[in-house]
């Protein structure tokens, strides 16, 4: 039988660093998962900017993120919900939000420079919304560098007939130039996608007659885990894990090289 790996970008195959900024507050942190975050309120929407938002720095801080969205034509995609919404729903408040600015974001770059001086991928930037208020309550500037052992990993399991996939939440572009440093097909690059997008990614390798292993660390990985053959909980990142992905593994490892020991 065919054999296919899907894996998750962030927390899984990047080392993730990301900064969080609390816009009513202002507040910076760096050790808070996002989704967790999302998890705690049925209200709130993860949201990627698919723009290399490094030309924000060169607006004024003090432009609405609302207007910026709306001169450039920045296309978004919805990455994490507790719930069903729509895109054009998002957009709305995306357009007319009247408190988020350009520093919401770069106020972050700062500290991501400080953080990974040698960053290797750029994941780019997000926006947490607040549904039910109709306000940006967060903003998220990520990037990372591969964990030790990706490279070797994905090399060994190729050479072993695997066809590998990647499918993530993150930036499409970011995702495109992982696929590049990864040596893996465009086709089977899928950047910005929800949690029920990495499910139909597994099911579709499925009904083409794959064996389907999905390795992946949050929980938006947490359907591509149910519908997968083999679902693999990778704790690299060294994050607390939600045991409502706890309870969805069939196996739990501390690095990515483990995943070439397990018979699937």
């Amino acid at each position: 039988m065919k054999k296919a790996v899907v894996f998750d970008n962030s927390g899984t195959l990047i080392e993730r660093y990301r900064v969080i900024k609390d816009v009513t507050s202002g507040k910076l942190f760096t050790d808070i998962n996002s989704l967790d975050l999302i998890d705690q309120k049925d209200s709130l929407a993860l949201v990627v900017l698919q723009y290399n938002t490094n030309k924000l720095l060169d607006l004024d801080s003090n432009t609405l993120l609302s207007d910026v969205i709306k001169e450039f034509d920045i296309d978004f995609d919805v990455s994490f919900t507790n719930f069903e919404t729509t895109k054009d729903k998002v957009r709305d408040i995306l357009y007319n939000e009247k408190y988020a600015v350009v520093s919401d974001i770069t106020d972050g770059f700062p500290i991501l420079k400080e953080l990974v001086p040698h960053m290797e991928l750029c994941n780019g930037s997000a926006v947490i919304i607040d549904m039910d208020l109709g306000i940006i309550s967060y903003t998220i500037t990520s990037s990372g560098k591969l964990f030790d052992g990706v490279l070797d990993t994905i090399e060994n399991l190729k050479s072993h007939g695997c066809e590998i996939v990647l499918a993530s939440g993150d930036r499409k572009g970011a995702i495109n130039r992982l696929a590049d440093m990864l040596g893996v097909d465009k086709d089977n690059a899928h950047g910005s996608v929800s949690t029920r997008g990495k499910c139909e990614v597994v099911k579709s390798l499925q009904d083409d007659g794959y064996k389907v292993m999905m390795v992946g660390d949050g929980l938006n990985d947490v359907l591509a885990f149910n519908r997968a053959d083999v679902s693999v909980l990778t704790v690299e990142q060294q994050e607390e894990v939600s045991p409502k992905l706890m309870d969805k593994t069939d196996y739990i490892i501390e690095s990515i090289r483990e995943v070439t020991q397990i018979d699937f």
